[in-house]
């Protein structure tokens, strides 16, 4: 028996604080960081991370597992790209409260909200709860690689309270609204991380009928928030259209006033309102300025959908002479198109019926990945060139790799070309990288990997524009997310704190092409998407990946609740 379980020699420390990164070791014991410095003393194991880089565990605040998690070990991607603590239960959308008739509505909100197969879940989800706090007993008798916590959803509490009146968006009543925050109060008491809602009419249920949180009225989410302030925990999250900025903000500074509990507020910019973002951080600014603890989760690259064969929408997918094949495996739709007079009926019929027709904002994802591609490397642009029609070149693209090459389509932070406004977004005092949505939209977005991006093009790729330091970066990702809810108890590299340690070869570290899988309950189909260059993964002292690969430890459980060393 040595003195430490782990001792990790030799690395480049960047600690998680935001102070410089320095040469040195990292001991654990019982699951807590014991030294950092020059370390003496034998340890039961030993990493040799000369040359590597050392750093915190990532936190991501921004995740849906809240079904894989019902029947997973592994909380893939995620773990794949460091990260060591997951949060769920985002946007509004989750699986408990529930009666038992009420069980397919949830599914159908959040297959249409998260874009996750129902099939799936309707396979994979085991209903052994109605409560939050029995749901979270589910998740608590389960063994994970990595840490899970887990949020109240608006939409299934109002439904577990109003039923069907609830689902029609129909106002609260008083009783509804008290109702409504006794359920949340015992959530966060049961160890409920915090409350989240939906107000954007991007999210719908599969149905095509809007989110049940919609409308809500101010009175319903402050008195929902106010209930929080009697279990004096929790933190509320909130998806917003911002249409009216002014309007909206205030009702959320009215949560934070009547809880005194932190909110955060998904952030990205928009074509449709392309200054919108700037907005809101100054009433974020000016919130914080007047002591309300309000920040922004904002995304790390541009957020994008990906199209081709495998994925759940391609360029042609509406059109007459496609849709015969819409049912087939890949490899019968890629040799089906093949066919030289299959390819010119439809792109004949593209003018007409095209379903994604900006091919000036169309690129080749390629290997790895692009996320901050040039203007001139869309498909529009390469098509001119070529002398080719930029549906002709699309279509091609889209047949290579035997019909699983991918197309990379960005919706969000991506306006003019460049993700300069990400990057400010990132530098603003009161924003936390988020948004990733781990778990979801798994046949059209596979945004997992936002920290790996985050080290690769942020700190050290990235010619289009200035980078950012390394140990901003980091302190970002990992202390400033953990404690924007409520974990104190980790993200940085400090006696007293969790061993949750990532050693990486940060010149190595590389985002692999994302790829369809087929794995998920009811053989439903998700994207995922690994990267080279995590060499250790540390859970709780205990190594959870080598070199990408699982080594079957599960040290990762429910995080009920707020959290301090």
């Amino acid at each position: 028996m040595g003195d430490f379980d782990l001792i990790i020699r030799g690395g480049t420390v960047v600690d998680g604080t935001g102070g410089p990164s320095r040469t040195g070791d990292v001991a654990v014991k019982d699951g807590r960081i014991a030294e950092v410095g020059d370390v003496e003393g034998s340890a039961a194991q030993t990493i040799d991370a000369d040359g590597a880089l050392v750093a915190p565990g990532f936190v991501d605040i921004h995740t849906h597992y809240d079904g894989q998690a019902t029947w997973d070990s592994q909380l893939v991607p995620s773990a794949w790209h460091g990260v060591t603590t997951v949060v769920m239960g985002n946007c509004g959308v989750g699986f408990a409260p529930v009666r038992e008739h009420d069980r397919d509505r949830l599914i159908e909100l959040m297959e249409g909200v998260e874009d996750i197969p129902g099939a799936a879940l309707h396979e994979g989800l085991t209903w052994e709860w109605e409560t939050f706090a029995e749901y979270l007993d589910a998740l608590g008798r389960r063994r994970y690689d990595i840490d899970v916590g887990a949020q109240v959803p608006h939409g299934a509490v109002r439904l577990y309270v109003m039923g069907e009146r609830g689902a029609n968006r129909e106002p609260a009543t008083a009783d509804d609204i008290a109702a409504m925050g006794d359920v949340v109060r015992d959530a966060v008491a049961a160890g409920a991380l915090g409350f989240t809602t939906s107000r954007t009419l991007n999210h719908r249920t599969s149905k095509g009928e809007p989110t049940p949180t919609l409308t809500a009225a101010v009175d319903e989410l402050a008195g929902i928030a106010a209930a929080m302030s009697l279990a004096d925990a929790g933190v509320l999250e909130v998806v917003s259209d911002f249409r009216h900025v002014q309007e909206e903000f205030a009702n959320l500074r009215r949560m934070v006033e009547v809880s005194g509990r932190p909110l955060s507020i998904s952030i990205a910019q928009a074509d449709v309102a392309p200054d919108q973002w700037r907005q809101v951080l100054d009433a974020i600014a000016d919130a914080n300025a007047n002591g309300l603890p309000i920040k922004g989760q904002v995304p790390a690259r541009g957020i994008g959908l990906l199209l081709g064969l495998s994925a759940t929408l391609n360029p042609f997918i509406g059109l007459p002479s496609y849709k015969p094949l819409a049912k087939r495996s890949v490899d019968e739709r890629a040799r089906a198109l093949a066919d030289p007079a299959l390819k010119e009926r439809i792109l004949a019929e593209v003018p007409d019926h095209r379903l994604v027709g900006r091919f000036d904002r169309m690129f080749e994802l390629g290997d790895p990945p692009d996320y901050e591609p040039a203007p001139d490397s869309s498909i529009a642009a390469r098509a001119v060139r070529q002398g080719k029609r930029p549906e002709e070149l699309a279509y091609e693209l889209m047949l290579e790799d035997g019909g699983r090459k991918l197309l990379y389509f960005p919706i969000l932070n991506y306006t003019e070309g460049n993700l300069d406004n990400a990057r400010t977004m990132m530098l603003h005092e009161h924003t936390v990288p988020g948004l990733s949505d781990g778990g979801a939209h798994v046949g059209t977005i596979c945004d997992a990997s936002f920290p790996t991006t985050l080290l690769t093009h942020w700190c050290r790729d990235r010619t289009r524009g200035e980078k950012l330091d390394l140990e901003f970066v980091i302190r970002n990702q990992c202390r400033d997310t953990a404690r924007a809810v409520g974990l104190h108890d980790r993200g940085t590299l400090e006696p007293g704190m969790r061993a949750d340690v990532n050693v990486i070869d940060f010149e190595g570290l590389r985002l692999r092409h994302p790829e369809m899988h087929f794995d998920l309950p009811a053989g439903g189909k998700r994207l995922l998407q690994r990267a080279d260059g995590y060499l250790h993964t540390i859970v709780a002292g205990e190594e959870v990946y080598a070199g990408g690969e699982h080594t079957g430890a599960l040290p990762g459980r429910l995080v009920r609740g707020a959290q301090h060393p």
